[in-house]
């Protein structure tokens, strides 16, 4: 552990750089505005999750927890006639980017965190910059990249949007191995 404490500026920088990277991508590129679609019929969809009153959470349509069900003709006429899919509801009002952003940033330190508890274990002081790089770069690509996967091969997310995940995850990795580079104990 005492080598992760020598480590908390390429952990801080690397936390910062990624957070910066994101907000640049999310609020001055807008790459991913594309990957939210309007539904044609908005105001009929609220007014049916309104009228229902459901709490905030993850719901699944249609619901059907148990895989003996889809024998029934009714289950399987509904994922027939459709529409299927996995709904986030979250509490209504308008999103609240102070806890969000600071929940993101958190994140980031923590992940960069993990980061330099494996480098540490794997690297020795002094390591040349490209092999810290190498082992740093890679476990923060599996920790940015890996984990939107999941969702495009179960939950049906557009494999598009993955992939555009993963591409903002290599340049955080990028920024945080060059960080972890940079700043790797002599």
């Amino acid at each position: 552990m005492g080598m992760v404490l020598h480590l908390w500026l390429p952990i801080l920088l690397s936390a910062v750089l990624v957070f910066l990277a994101s907000s640049v991508i999310h609020m001055v590129l807008k790459w991913h505005n594309p990957d939210y679609r309007k539904l044609p019929n908005e105001d009929a969809v609220r007014a049916a999750f309104n009228a229902g009153k459901p709490e905030p959470g993850q719901y699944i349509l249609p619901h059907c927890l148990d895989p003996k069900e889809l024998a029934k003709e009714e289950v399987a006429q509904r994922y027939s006639d459709g529409p299927v899919a996995l709904v986030w509801l979250k509490a209504p009002g308008a999103p609240k980017m102070g806890g969000t952003l600071a929940g993101w940033f958190l994140y980031t330190l923590v992940l960069s965190f993990f980061v330099a508890y494996l480098a540490a274990h794997t690297l020795a002081p002094g390591a040349h910059y490209l092999k810290v790089f190498r082992v740093v770069g890679t476990a923060a690509f599996v920790a940015y990249a890996a984990g939107g996967i999941p969702s495009s091969i179960w939950m049906g997310k557009p494999w598009a949007v993955t992939l555009k995940e993963a591409l903002d995850g290599l340049i955080f990795a990028l920024l945080t191995a060059g960080a972890f580079g940079w700043l790797w104990p002599k």
